[in-house]
């Protein structure tokens, strides 16, 4: 068979994947472009949710090499609810990556009062590739669902090289305590257990170096937790990078213990 000839199994996998992401726009389409509308209905935990980010963000500035306060990305971007709220608090730059085109016409408009730096990309996740070396902090919140698996390592495979050499990725994201993935149809998405993300993000070549469970959510709702991400640049620099996280988990956790006393 032709290398460039899909057999009956690749065209049926491909067009589950499509059926996947063609619901989840048509869903998010018919979704009023507010933050109730991008939280569920949720509303009342948005200030809670963006005070947990803030303090997650100045806990990644606690570590010994920090990244930079230049430029940021916020992928899946939505009506802008999270650039917004903390992002340009924290960053001069921010540009915003989101698919849904009445989202981001929405951000522009809310945002142009602000003075907003930045650009806007109209594009899912699973196509989107950032520029080479621009980015200090790339945070990624409630939009991990809505990609495969194999899109989710292909995409975190391509943010690497987006990043500032010090620069960081952060993934928030809700997470099953089942052990399993949990599919709502009701927008083509999945929610993945923590070992599952975890393995996916060491598939792209990434390793986990700090996490934080966002707390004051009502019980009723998933776990959701802020996960720090960063690569190795070469082989040669693994040991290195792996020291330097763990003398930054120590200054931390030092810092930590002198507060508390």
């Amino acid at each position: 068979m032709d290398s460039d000839t899909k057999s009956d199994f690749d065209i049926e996998v491909d067009s589950k994947e499509s059926a996947f992401y063609l619901d989840a726009a048509k869903y998010w389409e018919q979704v009023p472009p507010t933050v109730d509308g991008m939280l569920g209905g949720l509303s009342s935990i948005s200030d809670i949710d963006l005070k947990g980010s803030q303090r997650f963000l100045n806990s990644i500035y606690q570590l010994v090499e920090c990244p930079g306060k230049e430029r940021a990305l916020d992928g899946g971007a939505g009506i802008g609810r999270i650039t917004q709220g903390f992002l340009m608090k924290n960053f001069p730059v921010v540009d915003l990556v989101e698919q849904d085109r009445h989202f981001l016409e929405e951000a522009k408009k809310s945002l142009k009062p602000t003075y907003h730096r930045g650009q806007f990309f109209n594009i899912g996740l699973q196509k989107f590739t950032p520029e080479t070396c621009v980015y200090d902090i790339m945070w990624v919140q409630w939009v991990l669902g809505h990609l495969t698996d194999e899109d989710l390592i292909s995409f975190l495979k391509r943010c690497k090289l987006g990043l500032k050499p010090r620069g960081l990725i952060v993934l928030k994201e809700n997470l099953t305590s089942s052990g399993e993935v949990e599919m709502d149809n009701t927008d083509s998405s999945v929610t993945r257990p923590h070992a599952l993300l975890v393995e996916l993000i060491k598939k792209a070549g990434l390793r986990v170096i700090k996490e934080q469970k966002q707390q004051r959510f009502p019980s009723d709702l998933y776990e959701v937790k802020s996960m720090l991400i960063f690569f190795f640049l070469h082989e040669k620099m693994e040991e290195k990078q792996r020291n330097t996280a763990t003398a930054n988990l120590k200054h931390l956790n030092s810092k930590l213990k002198r507060r508390r006393q």
